[in-house]
């Protein structure tokens, strides 16, 4: 991971985000030459991640893909999964629990422990997610992600290129300032394979027990851990202090 003193790492910061004002696909092609090896995107299938995906593997750009399989996740997920593989001649790479803290985490709790307790989900959350994801960063300076403002009030004033503290990486978020139907457009002019539950009101999807179809109304992550308060929806993977 970057390894700079805070002086280093700001001037590094202030140069990258002048980058941000380029077209995503032009700005991900610098990226991927300037941290060659360096740099990984984390999909989730979603249409942001599907359009990033895209932009990368139909420019066959030196950008490692992969994915967080929780073992819980819809079947239409896996189904785009496979059809981006197909579609792109490519293997995106899966990263899984560990195995033996899965194990002994549902035989103590149960299987669906994360409905009973705030404690008992995020719990899950850390060993389905965020210590993959951990494995998954480790050795690498840049994260792209598609995360985007419309889906969180928090993510408004996120800048495009920022630091994590908690991953110790450098985070791109692409199409930060798309709004849905930018995305939907992008996804239907060049043909992508996406998640047919978009479709059916599923906004943001994560694992299949905890996303539900967001109702006429609701806000964008009113589907995930609906039962839970708002305040604590996240599952880690992007937390800000």
């Amino acid at each position: 991971m970057v390894d700079n003193g805070p002086g280093q790492l700001h001037a590094k910061l202030d140069s990258l985000h002048s980058l941000a004002v380029l077209p995503p696909h032009e700005c991900l092609a610098v990226l991927a030459h300037e941290f060659s090896g360096k740099i990984v995107f984390s999909t989730s299938f979603s249409w942001e991640d599907q359009v990033i995906a895209h932009m990368i593997l139909a420019a066959k750009l030196p950008v490692k893909i992969f994915t967080l399989d929780t073992g819980r996740l819809f079947e239409e997920t896996n189904y785009v999964w496979s059809r981006t593989n197909e579609q792109y001649q490519t293997r995106i790479e899966a990263y899984y629990p560990d195995g033996k803290s899965a194990e002994s985490f549902v035989s103590a709790h149960g299987p669906n422990s994360f409905y009973e307790s705030l404690e008992n989900r995020k719990a899950c959350c850390y060993i389905r997610k965020v210590e993959p994801l951990r494995r998954a960063l480790a050795g690498n300076e840049l994260w792209i992600t598609g995360l985007r403002a419309e889906h969180s009030p928090e993510r408004e004033n996120l800048p495009q290129i920022e630091w994590d503290e908690g991953n110790n990486i450098i985070k791109y978020h692409p199409i930060l300032h798309w709004s849905t139907e930018e995305v939907k457009s992008f996804i239907y002019e060049h043909g992508i394979p996406y998640n047919t539950l978009h479709d059916k009101g599923f906004v943001s999807i994560g694992c299949a027990p905890c996303t539900r179809a967001v109702r006429p109304g609701e806000d964008f992550r009113a589907g995930r851990w609906w039962w839970e308060n708002k305040e604590t929806k996240e599952c880690g993977l992007h937390a800000h202090s």
